[in-house]
């Protein structure tokens, strides 16, 4: 998808929704007897233009961020979980599931990836400084 088709969608969506919101609160609410002032509309519909915003912002940006889509044998990166024998690591900004192939590895050691089985990376301690 790209950047000016993400933004038209998410306004036409943001817009709908907000309509939603005001359509309950001005018509089906009163039915029910719950009044609430127009003032309170405007600050509702307020809060929900900031989260728009927000999560405007923060899905543009995982959109469009390049993924690392297969680690190979020989990456290197950090454990983000102590790994024992299982747990996370962090490779080039990307979460990964990790195993350890040989002794627990603490939170925050280098790590080199030994093996890849489908989505899980199989890790081990990494001593030496990765050449760029």
């Amino acid at each position: 998808m790209k950047s000016r088709q993400y933004t038209v969608l998410t306004i036409f969506v943001s817009l709908l929704e907000g309509a939603a919101i005001a359509t309950i609160v001005l018509w089906l609410l009163p039915q029910w007897g719950v009044k609430i002032p127009v003032w309170g509309l405007i600050l509702m519909l307020i809060a929900f233009g900031v989260y728009e915003i927000i999560a405007y912002r923060l899905g543009r940006r995982a959109l469009f961020r390049k993924s690392m889509l297969s680690p190979q044998v020989g990456y290197w990166g950090k454990a983000a979980t102590p790994l024992a024998p299982s747990g996370y690591v962090k490779l080039e900004g990307e979460l990964w599931r990790a195993v350890s192939n040989g002794p627990n590895i603490n939170q925050g050691d280098k790590i080199v990836v030994v093996g890849v089985k489908g989505l899980t990376l199989f890790v081990a301690p990494n001593e030496k400084q990765p050449q760029p």
